[in-house]
């Protein structure tokens, strides 16, 4: 097994990608390289990855080091996986660990990540590293929502969704 690798070439994030097409089905491998190069512009997106002794990247991680008024200096991983034919055999572990030495080497105060609900074996890895459940995280698919909405309310909003979502808004309190 390699030590800790950064998929900083085309053909680095194309092998990468198997693994990470788990985690995000939804995207293509050319979707895929675009948006990497986009986050890393932008926001200083880097992704790193553990291979086998014969090459094939077996785990990987994607994280960006920002700062939030809630957190101060802060690494958030977007994204942790190993390939399913590679899980139980510490790697997603050993990026864990390579994640929190970089977030204290980068002198961030706090390393952020979000799990999916149904990620059970997830939860036990991060809880074992003394991670803590600290909020909730909240999500709105605006695209559906504007076009679902969009169709079901024009009767009543003609096509100002907005009239809708701020007419919701002011209702939320009441909940």
């Amino acid at each position: 097994m390699s030590e800790v690798l950064v998929a900083d070439t085309e053909s680095a994030l194309s092998a990468c990608f198997p693994v990470i097409e788990e985690l995000r089905p939804h995207l293509s491998e050319t979707a895929f390289l675009a948006q990497v190069r986009r986050q890393q512009a932008a926001h200083g997106y880097r992704l790193v990855y553990l291979a086998a002794d014969d090459g094939q990247v077996v785990a990987v991680a994607g994280y960006r080091i920002a700062e939030f008024l809630a957190w101060g200096r802060a690494l958030y991983v977007d994204d942790l996986a190993t390939l399913s034919t590679a899980r139980c055999q510490g790697h997603a572990g050993r990026l864990l660990d390579w994640l929190i030495a970089e977030a204290r080497a980068q002198g961030c105060a706090e390393l952020h990540l979000d799990s999916g609900v149904h990620r059970h074996d997830a939860h036990r890895l991060y809880l074992g590293r003394k991670l803590r459940i600290t909020s909730h995280h909240f999500a709105l698919g605006l695209a559906t929502l504007t076009e679902s909405l969009g169709g079901s309310l024009r009767g009543v909003y003609g096509e100002d969704v907005h009239a809708y979502l701020r007419d919701e808004r002011s209702t939320w309190g009441d909940r």
